[in-house]
């Protein structure tokens, strides 16, 4: 369990600082309105899933994923240098679905509630 500990705080750290370098450093226009939601982090250090959104369309989005993932190798590199670990995982990024999910959970419930609103109660 220490390990899974560890590993948490890790991924923590590497989210605080590519949410810092997304934002200060990186100049592609693709990668705009990031928002860094989860990393996963491989149990030996050697891969990390970020997780992230961004507001637009599904092509903006991809376009951003694509981006993200292309710019890779220098967010890698820029990690490096900044935390003290030993082992800089490899880094491919995600789209998070969760929030898309989320919003829909939430209209079919309405429509739900609306359409129950329509019939009248039985009397008990």
């Amino acid at each position: 369990m220490p390990t899974d500990t560890r590993n948490r705080k890790i991924a923590d750290q590497i989210q605080r600082e590519l949410a810092e370098l997304i934002r200060l450093e990186m100049r592609d226009p693709r990668v705009l309105m990031v928002t860094l939601t989860d990393v996963e982090l491989a149990r030996d250090n050697s891969h990390a899933k970020i997780y992230f959104t961004n507001i637009g369309d599904d092509a903006q989005v991809m376009s951003c994923k694509n981006g993200l993932n292309s710019a890779a190798g220098f967010l890698r590199m820029q990690l490096a240098k900044r935390l003290t670990i030993r082992v800089v995982p490899a880094l491919h990024f995600e789209i998070d679905h969760t929030i898309a999910n989320g919003a829909h959970l939430s209209k079919l419930i309405s429509e739900a509630v609306a359409e129950d609103a329509k019939h009248p109660r039985d009397p008990q």
